[in-house]
């Protein structure tokens, strides 16, 4: 099987990942300045949610870009679940953050700090909430694509939370990091505000604690999915509804014995008995098996697909809508 270049798998790499990975970068170095000038426990704990972001998204691009391989006669189901690890590694790597953020968190509750260079902090934090708010909103436009479930306007939003389980590992990955990311820049931004303005000193820590509380809300979740994502998982519904209209299209096809289709990174393995319609010679029956499987593999989304034929035995196996013939 022939394997592509290293500048093709590159350009098929997931990029939000890689686009969420430069801007925490710098969000990372800017806020890690700022909380050595400032002494602010909110900065720091958005310095090392920044930090933990730009690791992690840099390790789930180049997984991403890993999952892209072509199968191989050593591995010939592709490389898939290489995501699903490199997205394991990032969830480390946040629950590593996360402890030091709750940490630091504790110690300016039991001993606050005096917070300085109030202007400097508000400016980065307003540039946090632009960049990541701009990352966020791309990462939402991905998901309705993926999901091909594309909105606009307010819709994308909605439309985001209501369909991010069927986008690939790396999307969700970034969905969530900078969901958590646009509110701890906006809870720091109001700690630093408050700390600096009135006498509660206190908020400063507390609002550290939060950050990285959510910070491990997100390791949860990201580890759950990629759990499940390592052992496979099931398609969707909607996926598996989708890939049975398309094999019901052929008026030879009268019912589906069995649908197994298994997600594996953001690719999908179909496995099929079709029921036929009876009477027809084998080899217009092969004809009709690759036919449909030609047509199932024009779905980029689709790896590969193993079809057995079976003849109509006259009870109808498959439960789900069937369209209709004209």
């Amino acid at each position: 099987m022939r394997n592509d270049s290293f500048l093709s798998l590159v350009k098929k790499g997931n990029k939000s990942s890689l686009f969420a990975m430069v801007g925490n970068g710098i969000l990372a170095i800017a806020k890690g300045a700022a909380y050595f000038i400032s002494g602010s426990g909110a900065m720091f704990a958005s310095a090392m949610h920044s930090l933990a972001d730009a690791v992690n998204q840099g390790f789930v691009f180049v997984g991403s870009v890993l999952a892209e391989k072509k199968p191989t006669e050593k591995f010939p189901t592709g490389f898939g679940r290489v995501i699903n690890l490199f997205c394991m590694v990032a969830v480390i790597v946040v629950s590593i953050m996360a402890y030091e953020t709750i940490r630091e968190g504790l110690h300016l509750v039991k001993h606050p700090a005096d917070v300085k260079g109030i202007w400097l902090n508000v400016s980065i934090l307003l540039l946090n909430i632009l960049i990541d708010g701009a990352i966020l909103i791309k990462v939402m436009k991905e998901i309705g694509q993926e999901a091909r479930a594309e909105s606009t306007g307010l819709h994308i939003f909605s439309n985001a939370f209501k369909h991010v389980k069927r986008a690939s590992p790396p999307t969700r990955l970034v969905f969530y990091e900078d969901l958590v990311a646009v509110t701890g820049a906006a809870l720091a931004l109001i700690a630093v505000l408050v700390s600096y303005f009135s006498t509660f000193q206190l908020l400063d820590g507390i609002v550290t604690i939060v950050i990285g509380f959510l910070m491990v809300g997100v390791a949860f979740r990201v580890g759950y999915d990629n759990m499940i994502g390592l052992i496979g998982v099931a398609a969707p519904k909607e996926v598996e509804d989708r890939i049975a209209s398309v094999i019901f299209e052929h008026e030879a096809v009268i019912d589906i014995f069995k649908l197994r289709i298994t997600q594996e990174g953001r690719y999908y393995h179909v496995e099929s008995y079709l029921e036929l319609k009876k009477g027809l010679p084998l080899s217009e029956a092969d004809d009709i098996k690759f036919s449909i499987q030609d047509k199932l593999m024009k779905d980029p989304d689709i790896a590969d697909v193993t079809l057995g034929i079976l003849e109509d035995h006259g009870n109808q196996e498959w439960k789900g809508s069937i369209p209709e013939r004209h």
